[in-house]
């Protein structure tokens, strides 16, 4: 792992609660790498830029974003996370604050960042209508979240106890075009080659097999701990086509310049 994710101290890591993801841990690591994914592919939309990460965690993806952009600010409300980030992480700007009400002027920001966050939000508008406020004509808004449809299927409350809300592509659609946004890309995250095939060995599903361990609180079998330790971030791929069984839904989503 590089040092530009996981930063160049010797730090505690936070706690792993499960409504965050924490790099360096490895029963952790396939849920890390999903997420990394993201931000690798989108990181480009960051270069040169002024950035805010809204909801920054742990920190690494801010951290990531700082190889590139002119200015990376996190955000984040959990005071713990505000302080590692500081201690971690120090080309990140760390800010305490609250997601429904965004400490920055009107139109200071080129890009926010918002990825595996919207979902913990219980006013998913207010805090999307505040994005719109803080960036700048022209400036991006990227999202991701899980796909409700295949992340809780069939059910009407997520399955994640720290999750208020999940979306679907047309949901999450509907939120960002009801806060003035134009969607100009929405794709979402999948399974590449490999991780199919971890499919298939463990019993159908991947995930569950690693959820199905955690929930009995029992040593992982030494060939899941491998295959979960060996996971990268090219073993997933975004991609636009069948986006309802997507894992994760990436949406990058404009505020048009004033015409």
């Amino acid at each position: 792992m590089s040092e530009s994710i996981v930063g160049d101290r010797d730090d505690a890591p936070l706690p792993l609660t499960g409504e965050r993801t924490v790099p360096g841990i490895p029963e952790e690591n396939y849920w890390f790498r999903r997420h990394e994914i993201v931000y690798r592919d989108l990181l480009s939309r960051c270069a040169d830029r002024t950035v805010l990460e809204a909801g920054s965690g742990e920190g690494y993806g801010a951290n990531m974003i700082a190889d590139v952009a002119a200015k990376v600010t996190g955000l984040d409300y959990d005071i713990s996370a505000v302080e590692h980030v500081r201690s971690r992480y120090p080309r990140v700007e760390m800010i305490h604050g609250n997601l429904a009400e965004l400490p920055f002027e009107d139109a200071s920001v080129d890009v926010v960042v918002n990825f595996q966050v919207i979902e913990h939000l219980w006013d998913q508008a207010q805090f999307l209508r505040e994005c719109f406020r803080v960036l700048k004509p022209g400036g991006e808004l990227l999202v991701s979240t899980p796909n409700r449809i295949t992340f809780s299927p069939g059910r009407d409350t997520p399955l994640n106890p720290f999750h208020t809300r999940e979306l679907n592509a047309r949901e999450l659609t509907e939120l960002l075009v009801d806060a003035d946004f134009t969607v100009s890309v929405m794709t979402g995250v999948h399974h590449g080659d490999r991780l199919r095939e971890l499919d298939a060995k463990h019993g159908g599903s991947f995930i569950d097999a690693q959820i199905d361990r955690a929930l009995a609180g029992e040593p992982w079998p030494e060939d899941l701990t491998r295959d979960v330790e060996g996971i990268t971030a090219d073993d997933f791929t975004l991609s636009v086509p069948d986006i309802d069984d997507s894992l994760d839904l990436v949406a990058i989503a404009v505020k048009d310049p004033v015409t």
